[in-house]
């Protein structure tokens, strides 16, 4: 494994999503987590075969469901600036709440559910 060669921006494990509406997914984690596109293939002319998003340096991969690949949700923990105020840009862009913020050992935190159906903890320390 030392030889491994991992291309650089990328991690040695990233998550992969199979969503439904993989483009208002990547409109979600721009307006929320200012997710930055790294890669783009499309299936059809409005269906995602592979993409890729960065947010604050970690690599996220997903794509439209289909009949051969059905959705695929994951929860993610994720440190952010400010839990209020992600939090409520969350809830704005469709999110919904698991639990409010609140002021845990471990920093302040939040967790909230995408339109996608993935979980998001949100953590300010």
């Amino acid at each position: 494994m030392e030889n491994l060669k991992i291309p650089e921006g990328y991690q040695r494990i990233m998550p992969y999503l199979i969503v439904e509406n993989a483009a208002e997914f990547f409109n979600f984690t721009k307006n929320v987590f200012g997710a930055v596109e790294k890669y783009k293939a499309m299936r059809t002319e409005t269906l995602i075969m592979h993409a890729e998003i960065s947010i604050g340096g970690s690599v996220i991969m997903f794509a439209d469901a289909t009949t051969e690949h059905p959705k695929q949700t994951a929860g993610f923990f994720i440190y952010v600036d400010n839990c209020d105020a992600v939090y409520e840009k969350a809830l704005a862009n469709g999110a919904t709440t698991v639990t409010a913020p609140a002021d845990q050992s471990y920093g302040r935190s939040a967790g909230i559910r995408d339109p996608f159906g993935n979980t998001w903890w949100l953590t300010s320390a």
